[in-house]
């Protein structure tokens, strides 16, 4: 049977993949000329990558590091220390750290912040433990629970004082979810934490080895192709066409270049689009849907993405760093942390600017400006003295909407993945699946869905459900 998935980024393309594994032939159609969605990078005259946001992938992605291994490309991510990386603005320049020992969980996590006196007191660990208490003994019912909280009135109920989110959680906050702790939902976060504490490598980081688009995104399409399925770029949905009955007549194709319109046909027929645009998207019948209806609780967070090439090292630290700042999430040294991308005379910086609402509209100089200054507290050793570190290109990726804004309420809004649509299907982070918007969520969302079309069918096969059924892995590899 033929599935036609709008959409080539991680969800379509995990969707279209796993769909290939249970005997259907996917076509993927992506609007723009590159692959990866949300993960997707290019090339710039130099031949330097650059990329639409900082792509760190943890331990507790289980399904994401199940597909790298049936693709056979586990070995593309370069896995990290075991630690987690804080700035200290009160201390420019100097950095704490969160070591996790390689022990069972919980206890590697405890020990990490028992550890650390940099950041909190031990009155704030004493509380905070109690606080997690309820999310470790009443598990995810609890944490979905917390989704009418934001996390920081989560913190403020369980009696943890303010600088506890101000010190370590706004920056984590801002590097999941890009947006503040008294704007995201306490599921989010609750979520994350109860995936650290239950895996003994959850926190652990790794980085690709090379851009999304050619190490992780085209080993999923040759796996496609080969398996009898087709992936299309520069294919842009235009209208979704109905039959009598409400159902997906077919995908009508924008003609580019002076082509013609073109129309898709397919058995089953899947949006692995952003929310944003799938609500664009939608048929007038269908707009009268509760079900989609409830979409519109839904809406993108904007994210920007700074790659900054420096004529000199200004750091030798190969991991991930939380910045602290008021304008930055996260940062690294890819020419450190990234096969492909490194140098060992040069520095090039990704950094994710976040929340970005109020900068999305600014020029590319204005962003670099003023990420260049949060980097002389960051650096303080190469910027400002007689021979400053010098700023030799840069790269300033926008997305106005990229996941979905995380605050409270929005779980009741996320849909499943099968619709009141006969032949249509979503796949996507921001449909119900049990990890935030992620690249973890994607993959997950997209082997939900072809699970889902699987299920339509009352000739299904065991053999077939079986494959997407399979336990992802829990933990990373300890290299």
């Amino acid at each position: 049977m033929r599935v036609a998935i709008a959409g080539a980024g991680l969800a379509g393309l995990s969707c279209a993949k796993y769909l290939v594994d249970a005997g259907y032939t996917p076509i993927v159609l992506e609007r723009r000329d590159v692959l990866g969605g949300l993960v997707a990078a290019w090339k710039d005259s130099d031949g330097d990558w650059y990329e639409t946001g900082l792509h760190a992938f943890f331990g507790a992605y289980p399904n994401m590091l199940q597909l790298l291994k049936e693709l056979g490309i586990e070995d593309r991510l370069q896995w990290k220390e075991h630690t987690l990386i804080f700035n200290q603005p009160e201390k420019p320049g100097t950095l704490s750290r969160f070591d996790v020992p390689d022990i069972p969980s919980p206890f590697n996590i405890i020990a990490s912040i028992l550890r650390n006196n940099d950041m909190l007191t031990w009155e704030q660990k004493i509380r905070f433990a109690i606080g997690l208490l309820p999310a470790i003994v009443r598990g995810q019912k609890y944490v979905e629970e917390m989704d009418k909280y934001s996390f920081s009135e989560w913190l403020k109920r369980q009696g943890v004082g303010e600088r506890v989110a101000s010190d370590v959680f706004i920056a984590a906050s801002k590097a999941l979810t890009f947006i503040n702790p008294d704007e995201v939902s306490s599921t989010i976060l609750l979520t994350a934490l109860n995936r650290f504490l239950q895996e003994r490598y959850g926190s652990k980081i790794a980085f690709l080895d090379g851009s999304p688009t050619e190490r992780l995104c085209q080993p999923i399409v040759d796996y496609i192709t080969e398996g009898g399925g087709e992936v299309r770029l520069n294919a842009p949905l235009k209208e979704i066409l109905l039959n009598p009955d409400g159902t997906v007549k077919g995908f009508l194709l924008r003609g580019l270049n002076g082509k013609p319109d073109e129309v898709v046909t397919a058995d089953f027929y899947v949006s692995a689009m952003s929310v944003d645009p799938l609500k664009v998207m939608l048929p007038e019948p269908w707009q009268q849907i509760e079900f989609f209806q409830k979409l519109e609780g839904l809406e993108g967070v904007p994210v920007i993405n700074l790659q900054l090439w420096f004529d000199r090292k200004l750091t030798d630290i190969d991991h991930l760093l939380f910045s602290r700042s008021p304008l930055l999430s996260v940062y690294a040294d890819m020419s450190n942390t990234c096969r492909e991308y490194a140098n060992p005379d040069r520095s090039m910086l990704e950094l994710v600017l976040a929340p970005a609402k109020d900068w999305i509209s600014k020029s590319d100089e204005e962003i670099v400006a003023a990420t260049m200054i949060e980097l002389e507290k960051l650096f303080p050793d190469h910027f400002g003295k007689d021979n400053p570190a010098k700023l030799l290109k840069s790269h300033v990726v926008k997305t106005p909407r990229s996941v979905y804004k995380a605050t409270p309420g929005r779980q009741q809004y996320r849909p499943p993945q099968k619709t009141p649509i006969a032949n249509f299907f979503l796949s996507g982070s921001y449909t119900m699946q049990r990890y935030l918007g992620s690249m973890e969520g994607a993959v997950l969302s997209g082997k939900l869905t072809a699970q889902a079309i699987c299920e339509s069918l009352p000739e299904a096969s065991a053999s077939n459900l079986q494959t997407l059924t399979r336990t992802p892995a829990t933990n990373a590899a300890t290299a």
